[in-house]
This record gives structure tokens, C-alpha cells and sequence, in this order.
């Protein structure tokens, strides 16, 4: 059973959340202020984490630069819950390497599709163990991703974005598309969702961020490996 971590101080919203995810199949931890919610975290290491950002003790985003800091969080899908629904808010969360971003009121069904979708592809992918694209090494297994043999650190929703982009090389990808195989739903709102993370991934991967092309009016692409 996949264990979810709720990190909100509002306690009615904590339990209805609670509610929502043990009736569908999931175990569920409350805490309701940000330095417990850190502990916790790190001793439980849970599958998924949905974090509040306005929280009592430590707020939300200093939680999330903690648990990306240590070795037993850095990699636990984070879903950010708040009442700011400004654009601004959404990318600084996201750019801050958030995995989805939520905007409170939601309603339990759009909750629990973001939640399954953030599970599923935190799972390792079907196929093949090992996929190599020029100087890109995909481990599935373990969700390692290495350039050059060298270990380089993407969360798993890069590194599901790189791999689909790297398996369909040298054809454009359209935003919908990628939309909805990574993050498992596809709107216009959710447009700079995946720009923002598209702009973390090419960060990480330094100079090689170029094989990573925009298409303009399409999606992305990269291009196809010469070895």
C-alpha cells in the first residue's frame, strides 16, 4: 500500500484529503505544522507528499528545500497545496522543483488524478531495464539517469519528460501530448507547468541542455543520437 504524506494545518482540509485517498486504496499520515512535517518525512519516507505552504512552525517552501537536502526525501514526489492561485506562485513553486501544484478550493477528483498520476510515473517504466540516447543513460529500474556514465540528479517527473522526448527522437512532441503522458491530464492552465519544468531540465543537464529544441506553435523535441 502507497503511503501519503499530508502536511496542512487547516485540520478539516488535512481530513478530508485523508478521507479522499484511504477510500482509494492509499495509507495516509496527517501532520499539521512544517518542522513536523519535515521529521516525518524523513523518517517514514513516504511515497508522495502533499504540501501545504502556508504552515505554522516552518512554511511550506522551506520544508521542501529541507527534504530535498537530505539523501531520503531528495527524490519523494511533492505536490504543493495553496490558497495563492497567482501564476507567480504556481512557477515559483514549481520552479522550485515541485512535482504539481495545486490551488486550494479543488475538488477531490481533480486531487486524486494528480495524485495517481504523479504515483504512476514516479514508478519505473515498462520496457527495456536501459535506454541510451547519445549521451543519456536511462536506468528504469531504479530511475537513475546518468550523462556520460556520470550520475546527474533528475526528480521522476524529468525524468519521464526526458525519456519520452529521447525514445521519440527527431519528432516534435506536442505540448498535449506530453502533457498527458507525464503528468496524465492536459489543459491550457497546465501549459506553463510543463515549460517550467522543460527550463529545470535543461539546467541539469548543463551543456547538453541544447539537444533539448523548442518547437514554436508545437512542443519539443530532441534530436536523434549520432552514436
Amino acid at each position: 500500500m502507497q503511503r501519503i504524506l499530508i502536511v496542512e494545518d487547516e485540520r478539516d482540509i488535512a481530513d478530508l484529503i485523508g478521507f479522499n485517498l484511504q477510500r482509494a486504496g492509499y495509507e495516509v499520515i496527517k501532520v499539521h505544522d512544517g518542522i513536523e512535517g519535515t521529521e516525518v518525512a524523513m523518517l517514514e519516507r513516504p511515497d508522495l507528499i502533499l504540501l501545504d505552504l502556508m504552515l505554522p512552525g516552518r512554511d511550506g517552501y522551506a520544508v521542501f528545500r529541507e527534504l530535498r537536502r537530505d539523501p531520503r526525501t531528495v527524490n519523494t514526489p511533492v505536490i504543493m497545496l495553496t490558497a495563492r492561485a497567482q501564476t507567480e506562485d504556481r512557477i515559483q513553486g514549481l520552479e522550485a522543483g515541485a512535482d504539481d501544484y495545486l490551488t486550494k478550493p479543488f475538488s477531490p477528483k481533480e486531487l486524486m488524478l494528480r495524485v495517481q498520476a504523479i504515483l504512476k510515473r514516479s514508478e519505473a517504466p515498462p520496457g527495456n531495464v536501459d535506454f541510451t540516447h547519445g549521451p543519456f543513460r536511462f536506468d528504469k529500474n531504479s530511475l537513475k539517469f546518468y550523462i556520460e556514465n556520470h550520475p546527474a540528479d533528475l526528480t521522476s517527473t524529468e525524468f519521464k519528460l526526458l525519456l519520452f522526448l529521447c525514445e521519440r527522437s527527431g519528432k516534435p512532441q506536442d505540448r498535449n501530448d506530453l502533457l498527458r503522458s507525464v503528468w496524465g491530464y492536459s489543459d491550457a492552465t497546465n501549459s506553463r507547468t510543463l515549460d517550467t519544468h522543460m527550463k529545470r531540465l535543461r539546467q541539469k543537464l548543463g551543456s547538453y541542455g541544447s539537444l533539448v529544441e523548442t518547437i514554436r506553435g508545437v512542443g519539443y523535441c530532441v534530436g536523434k543520437s549520432n552514436t
